[in-house]
């Protein structure tokens, strides 16, 4: 594999695989621009050596081949400006005489947007002979989509195949990705906090034991942390639990005492008596939740703690809320997490925040710029944690 930033791109075709995935409204008006802005250095650098840049994509998840909501083409002039006006020629099918005619036409320094690929079956498949007709569009291949890394898919893992081992490679995007997600699991510095939220304990149990390899001290928040209590004899009143998990929950417990990693519970919780924003609040201790109330947000105890824990840390992982933040009465844990995690870092700690709600609550919050990396790939950074093998990593670094 070659490194992008060393290769001259000069008058080669670049086989771009981005991730515009980017939701749209009623009227087609993109609402989030954060993954078409996080592709840009890469276009540009490209665009810089000479050459010219191709792009492939997915959209939102059509079931019976082409619809006009999934069309690409709704990006095309937002795509332009972002990179300063530069035109973006558009081919309305992703292979076919209409792509291949319109990407050999094109001209050192232009911008070719090729339509949603999962206008074929074939995409999600990981269909060979798919991959071979968008491979013959380019002349290199670069891989910039870390959101769908963990999938197998034609275009992101099986393509890489019709290319030499010289003309594929990460783009800056994925670079970045790849070493930031490596710096974390295989070089970080101790304390290592890993910051784990959300609803289940269901979702995270694979990440919570590969971490326990690594990590010092793991802090459980959200709504899986009252599985944990339930697990331990502890009241929860309506919070959420995953009553098939009790199990799991206890076992994760004795494990961690086993190989001297200090999981941190919240000791105290915001208790609501329905979940909504005008719902009447309280406090109670996590363990002794009234029946009929609910936790939905660590509360002061348990937000001193963890920021004490979180600003000693050399590394940090986020992944997952506090509680249910987008609900103003119940965001006040998530904030404090995050005001903890900026100050760290300030201090020198390496952050990486990852997942689509902690990325949403550091963005929400402000943060985005003052942590060390936010990861644009939700499933894949999960995936990446949990020691899995993504596809469209090893798609590249095999070669």
């Amino acid at each position: 594999m070659s490194k992008f930033s060393d290769y001259n791109f000069k008058d080669q075709k670049a086989l771009v695989r981005v991730d515009f995935n980017v939701p749209l409204n009623d009227k087609m008006e993109i609402t989030s621009d954060a993954r078409m802005k996080a592709a840009v250095p890469t276009i540009k650098k490209i665009l810089a050596d000479g050459g010219k840049v191709i792009l492939m994509s997915h959209l939102g998840r059509p079931k019976n081949g082409p619809e006009d909501k999934f069309s690409l083409r709704h990006l095309v002039n937002h795509l332009s400006a972002l990179l300063g006006g530069t035109t973006v020629l558009f081919a309305n099918d992703c292979i076919g005489e209409q792509a291949y005619l319109t990407a050999d036409m094109m001209r050192p320094g232009e911008v070719l947007l090729l339509e949603n690929l999962r206008f074929y079956k074939e995409e999600e498949k990981g269909d060979e002979a798919f991959a071979e007709k968008l491979s013959k569009l380019g002349d290199v291949y670069v891989n910039d989509a870390f959101g769908t890394a963990h999938r197998a898919h034609a275009s992101t893992a099986i393509i890489a195949k019709f290319f030499p081992a010289d003309k594929k490679m990460f783009g800056l995007l994925m670079e970045n990705e790849v070493s930031s997600a490596q710096k974390v699991l295989n070089q970080s510095n101790k304390p290592f906090v890993a910051i784990l939220g959300g609803a289940k304990v269901s979702d995270k149990i694979l990440i919570i034991e590969n971490l326990m390899e690594k990590a010092t001290d793991i802090i459980i928040g959200g709504g899986m942390a009252y599985t944990f209590y339930k697990a331990m004899g502890g009241k929860i009143g309506a919070s959420l639990c995953e009553e098939d998990r009790l199990g799991t929950a206890k076992e994760i417990l004795e494990k961690a005492k086993e190989k001297n990693v200090c999981i941190h519970l919240p000791g105290d919780s915001i208790i609501a008596n329905k979940f909504a924003e005008d719902a009447d609040v309280s406090e109670a201790l996590s363990n002794t939740i009234p029946d009929g109330w609910m936790g939905l947000d660590i509360a002061g105890e348990a937000r001193a703690q963890f920021s004490n824990v979180i600003k000693k840390a050399k590394t940090i992982l986020w992944n997952g809320p506090m509680g249910v933040f987008e609900m103003a009465k119940f965001q006040g844990g998530t904030k404090a997490i995050a005001e903890a995690v900026v100050e760290a870092t300030q201090n020198g700690a390496f952050s990486l925040v990852g997942g689509g709600d902690s990325v949403a609550a550091v963005n929400k919050f402000g943060f985005a710029d003052k942590v060390s990396y936010v990861s644009t790939g939700g499933g894949a950074m999960l995936e990446f944690f949990e020691g899995k093998v993504l596809p469209g990593i090893a798609a590249i670094e095999e070669a």
